[in-house]
C-alpha cells in the first residue's frame, strides 16, 4: 500500500511537469510566431554608403546648407545626400573609378565639388585612383 501511494505520488510528479512543459512550449512557440511575424514586416532597402561598402575617405558638408553632404567612400564611389543623411543618391557610378578618398566642395561655388580618387592609407584593401574630377 505504502508502495502504491509512492507510485501514484511519482506519476502525479511526472506527468504535472510534462504538462506544465508542454505549455511552456506552446506559450515559446506563439513568442517566436509573434517575433517572426515582426520581423517579416522589415525590408530590406539602401540606406547609403554604409550599406554598400563601408570605408568613409572623407566628408563634405556644404557650408551654405548643412543638409547636403557629399561623401566620398574608400570602396564604393561618391554619395550626395540633401536631407542629413536620410536618402542617398550616388554621384559616380558610371565614372572609371570605384575608390575615393577626397571631396572637398569649392569654397567660391558650393556647387561645384572636387573630388580625389583612390584611397590615401595603405593596404592590401585599398583600390586604385584615376585622377582629381572636379
Amino acid at each position: 500500500m505504502k508502495n502504491l501511494k509512492l507510485l501514484l505520488v511519482s506519476l502525479a510528479i511526472l506527468f504535472s511537469h510534462n504538462l506544465t512543459m508542454g505549455q511552456g512550449a506552446k506559450e515559446g512557440k506563439k513568442e517566436r510566431s509573434a517575433v517572426k511575424s515582426a520581423l517579416n514586416a522589415f525590408k530590406f532597402r539602401s540606406i547609403g554608403p554604409a550599406f554598400m561598402s563601408g570605408r568613409i575617405a572623407d566628408i563634405a558638408i556644404d557650408p551654405k546648407n548643412e543638409n547636403v553632404w557629399y561623401v566620398a567612400v574608400g570602396s564604393g564611389g561618391v554619395w550626395k545626400t540633401e536631407n542629413s543623411g536620410t536618402t542617398w543618391t550616388p554621384l559616380a557610378d558610371n565614372m572609371p573609378f570605384y575608390s575615393t578618398g577626397c571631396i572637398t566642395i569649392d569654397p567660391h561655388n558650393n556647387a561645384s565639388i572636387w573630388l580625389g580618387t583612390g584611397e590615401n592609407v595603405g593596404g592590401r584593401h585599398v583600390g586604385i585612383g584615376h585622377g582629381v574630377y572636379h
